[in-house]
């Protein structure tokens, strides 16, 4: 399993390092131990964090509701819970 996924309970915990403001929104690979994800909305009143949570669920094919940012609200690196994640959840948000 990758160092940027961890399971728990009855979700799983994604580590993330963000890049705002980029020309596309795009997974950009692993970040040391966390998952980069490129941005196109800037980091102003919370449109960047409402992006991500849009992309991961829109990846992992889920309702927004089920992606939560338990983390990091304010910084690059984040930690977000998502439940009921499909069991090839790597791979789609790899975009394999």
């Amino acid at each position: 399993m990758a160092d940027w996924l961890r399971e728990a309970a009855a979700s799983i915990i994604l580590t993330v390092y963000v890049q705002p403001a980029a020309k596309k929104t795009e997974v950009a690979g692993e970040h040391g131990d966390a998952l980069k994800i490129r941005l196109a909305a800037p980091a102003i009143d919370g449109r960047a964090n409402a992006a991500l949570i849009e992309f991961v669920a829109q990846r992992l094919a889920l309702p927004r509701s089920a992606v939560v940012l338990k983390s990091g609200q304010k910084a690059r690196r984040k930690v977000l819970a998502v439940s009921g994640a499909p069991a090839d959840a790597p791979r789609r948000l790899l975009g394999e």
